[in-house]
């Protein structure tokens, strides 16, 4: 087990914590190792992590001795909500912080209404999820909010969606805040819960990384369902790029369909052409009763021919793109997630990316489906709060609040 990339004096007790909660230290001998603290000093650490409720201890297995006490991270000693908001409905829930879900409810939200009235009609499902859950208000520490657009990071806002109208740099964090302050009440010290928000794409990326592929140095999820996006997961962290706008593969331009008209504005793309909203589009032209990508998915379960082959040269087109995003990343796992990412559309994709790149891209790359489902978005929009809250720096910050 390596030391951390610092000197002893220099590791704080969110050091301490980012180790035990990565499981690469659980004893206090596990920890001198890796941080060559004292004992002492290693116990200084813990106690202050103790104090804050923050850590379990468990006697672990014995190997002839005494045996050993195990450090965990006390995954219930707080909860967060999470938010899952989708083009025309939403799921909202409340998980401890390993992302168990605890309590959850799901209704007809369109996004399109815009954001005063979504985030205030959000905030009146927090009660009840709040009292389903069997919790008190002052054991939500964080909200998580996942959208279906690109999001700036640092700011927290929504930049130029192109299915979100009325949301372009609107303050979410802010409003949401607020929303929850009229209808919950203030945060657990007091002043406004804290609020993260970011593309759903991405935080679907972060929790399915986390759920069963966190060896997996280079992953992408593609989400395809009203649109298309992707999340990028690198050395275990998200790739947002500079302000939010990686993995926006839904507005890459196909060189063959000038004709086609993105929500965007632009011709061409390729959600204009492969997303559930594309498809919903050219199933209503052959006479079939199809206003969204959910009801594409349903016709697909069903196992509607038209919807069948559509889905599968969706997978193509989709395809066509991904070749170069898996040129580029040369990722571990490429994962489809959302209504189109069944069979067909699997099919089509693994056909024009097996095709096209050159075998050394995809010796190695797993293709699968996604393993949490409906439920990933919520479960990633939890473990982004989770993430930031109990990093080191942060920790550190809101353990010297709360210190006697």
């Amino acid at each position: 087990m390596g030391a951390l990339m610092t000197t002893p004096s220099q590791v704080s007790a969110g050091d301490v914590l980012q180790l035990i909660r990565d499981g690469r230290a659980n004893t206090r001998a596990d920890l001198q190792r890796a941080t060559g603290l004292s004992r002492s000093t290693i116990g200084q650490r813990l106690d202050l992590l103790n104090r804050a409720g923050w850590l379990r201890h468990t006697s672990g297995a014995s190997t002839g001795g005494r045996p050993s006490h195990r450090i965990v991270f006390d995954p219930s000693h707080a909860s967060v909500i999470a938010v899952d908001l989708e083009t025309r409905h939403a799921r909202a829930a409340v998980l401890d912080l390993a992302g168990t879900l605890l309590a959850e409810h799901t209704g007809p939200l369109p996004i399109t209404d815009g954001p005063d009235e979504v985030l205030d009609r959000l905030a009146r499902w927090f009660p009840g999820l709040i009292a389903a859950a069997g919790i008190d208000a002052a054991h939500v520490c964080g909200i998580g909010l996942s959208v279906p657009g690109p999001v700036d990071w640092e700011t927290g806002r929504v930049v130029e969606p192109p299915i979100m109208p009325g949301w372009d740099r609107y303050p979410v964090r802010e409003r949401l805040q607020k929303a929850y302050a009229d209808h919950v009440g203030a945060g657990a010290q007091g002043g406004p819960v804290p609020v993260f928000v970011d593309n759903d794409a991405n935080l679907m990326a972060l929790a399915e990384h986390q759920a069963g592929h966190r060896d997996c140095s280079a992953f992408v999820l593609v989400k395809v369902s009203t649109g298309i996006g992707a999340g990028v997961v690198v050395g275990g962290k998200l790739y947002r790029g500079i302000d939010g706008g990686s993995g926006d593969i839904g507005h890459i331009r196909l060189h063959d369909r000038p004709d086609a008209l993105c929500m965007c504005g632009s011709h061409g793309c390729l959600a204009a052409v492969a997303s559930g909203r594309a498809l919903a589009r050219q199933l209503s032209d052959l006479g079939v009763a199809t206003a969204s990508g959910s009801d594409v998915r349903r016709l697909l379960a069903e196992g509607h021919p038209d919807a069948i082959r559509l889905a599968r040269e969706a997978g193509r087109r989709a395809g066509e793109v991904l070749v170069t995003v898996v040129t580029l990343l040369n990722p571990g796992v490429l994962m489809l997630a959302g209504d189109l990412s069944g069979a067909p559309f699997m099919t089509g994709v693994r056909e024009l990316l097996y095709q096209r790149a050159i075998p050394r891209t995809t010796a190695n790359l797993q293709v699968v489906t996604s393993r949490l489902g409906e439920h990933a978005g919520v479960i990633g929009a939890g473990a982004m709060v989770v993430e930031f809250l109990y990093s080191s720096a942060r920790a550190d910050a809101r353990l010297h609040r709360v210190a006697p």
